[in-house]
């Protein structure tokens, strides 16, 4: 059982929900489901490794505590808190993803 509660944002859900439609226009449904069980397996794991993802190297985004950990093409940007792990943003890592946190 996870010692951490791990909580997803609305905003993180949501771009849950567009990296999903764009896998399912771009590859078919299987494509689709297995980038969001990848994606959610890895929120999981922050459940009881909430500190396996690197704190984050936007000097902004370590002052504020926020840390990240890779999915694949994706980042998940996150803080650790007493009790639970809030996830904030699920991102492409090839933008400027940092700039939506600041």
């Amino acid at each position: 059982m996870a010692e951490y509660r791990v909580e997803i944002s609305l905003a993180a859900w949501q771009d849950i929900d567009k990296i999903s439609d764009f896998y399912l226009g771009m590859a078919g449904a299987a494509s689709a489901q297995k980038i969001t069980d990848k994606i959610l397996d890895t929120l999981e794991l922050l459940g009881s490794f909430p500190y396996m993802g690197a704190q984050h190297p936007d000097p902004a985004l370590a002052q504020r505590e926020f840390r990240k950990v890779i999915c694949g093409d994706y980042v998940c940007v996150y803080k650790v808190l007493e009790t639970s792990v809030y996830v904030y943003r699920i991102v492409n890592g090839k933008t400027d993803y940092p700039r939506l946190l600041k």
